[in-house]
């Protein structure tokens, strides 16, 4: 086998651990052992981050694979995957390290499993850098179901930087295999809402100024919507820590959703965290793409492994999603496609990402 390992270089485009993630998560998919170099070379502080090794932890773990240099730091990994099974497992970042992002790792994994899977992910629910979990229930969650599978994600408990705390318990069960999808027709907006919360020591009307100051960016550009943000604090026995963030969803008469997001932090006034989700959200709704600039590269891996041909069209192709297409190649036969779409209206600057899946078949189903 060890001849026979696919060279990942970590370095390349995004490089980050976004390319660890995709590998991975198909190197166990496929069975193929995976060797991966310069990770997050190009990184303030490069190498494996507590977040990165238990995400890798866990693909071990659900397929009895092997993991060498598993080590914070480390910027080399060796991983020979086994056969994926179902059952119960966890992943603690014991940091606030996203569980949303161990999520994207082991989600793929899970639905080729023999056996339906119970995962508890512990870290940071609304972290920087990564999707709030609000994003992943309310945007990633009803989007992604459309490839034909369904699952269940629990909050048990929010955590925040810089302890994490939190945990997110996901179930599921495998498919024999997953649909292609079409997301090519945007629609007009036809509801805003969202949730402005606040946890710990800070007091609410933190909450009402993020969403007080959101709704009037919003109404500058949009002015016949009701624009309904709840403004929430978090049950102390559900939160850990102390936070504070805003995510603002858009849903289209074609059932698209498009989302802007923001968090708190110490110096940050609440009036620009609101304003700051706000303007994501104008964005992504501006481009005229039927999906936002976070989902992109999360659909890739799907749309990999899908049986058919999926199409999505987007705003300008984010690095993320230009990364998670190219390894998405290296390792599987999906073939991928970018091509400027024609809008009739010249302000529209939108993609047709176009994938030819690879039909990956649960072979225990």
């Amino acid at each position: 086998m060890d001849g026979d390992r696919v060279e990942i270089d970590g370095g390349i485009m995004e490089g980050g651990g976004q390319i660890l993630r995709v590998s991975t998560a198909l190197s166990c998919l496929l069975g193929l052992p995976l060797r991966v170099r310069r990770i997050r070379a190009g990184r303030s502080q490069p190498g494996l981050r507590p977040q990165h090794l238990s995400g890798l932890e866990i693909v071990r773990d659900l397929c009895d694979g092997n993991l060498e240099g598993g080590e914070i730091g480390s910027t080399e990994i060796t991983f020979t995957p086994g056969k994926i099974k179902g059952g119960t497992h966890v992943a603690d970042t014991k940091t606030a390290g996203s569980v949303c992002l161990l999520m994207q790792v082991a989600m793929p994994c899970v639905l080729f499993a023999a056996s339906p899977s119970e995962l508890h992910f512990k870290g940071g629910t609304n972290a920087e850098m990564a999707p709030q979990i609000d994003y992943t229930v309310m945007v990633f969650k009803p989007i992604v179901e459309k490839f034909n599978f369904t699952f269940n994600c629990d909050i048990k408990k929010r955590g925040y930087y810089p302890q994490g705390g939190g945990e997110v318990v996901v179930q599921m069960s495998p498919v024999k295999e997953l649909s292609p999808i079409d997301l090519t027709e945007r629609g007009t907006v036809t509801k805003i809402y969202g949730r402005a919360f606040v946890a710990g020591a800070l007091p609410i009307k933190l909450a009402k100024d993020m969403s007080a100051a959101a709704v009037r960016c919003i109404r500058k550009e949009i002015r016949d919507l009701y624009i309904n943000i709840q403004t929430v604090r978090e049950p102390d026995d559900q939160a850990f820590g102390t936070g504070s963030g805003i995510i603002i969803v858009a849903e289209t008469s074609t059932g698209c959703l498009l989302a802007g997001s923001s968090l708190g932090k110490r110096g940050k006034n609440s009036d620009k965290v609101g304003i700051e989700a706000a303007e994501i959200l104008l964005k992504n709704l501006k481009h005229g793409g039927a999906v936002d600039d976070s989902l992109q590269d999360q659909l890739i891996i799907f749309m990999a492994l899908a049986k058919g041909v999926s199409r999505v069209k987007s705003g300008p192709v984010t690095l993320h999603t230009q990364t998670a297409i190219h390894f998405a190649e290296q390792l599987t036969k999906a073939k991928f496609t970018v091509t400027k779409s024609e809008e009739e209206d010249p302000s529209k600057d939108t993609y047709i990402i176009e994938c030819q899946g690879m039909g990956m078949i649960n072979s225990n189903l």
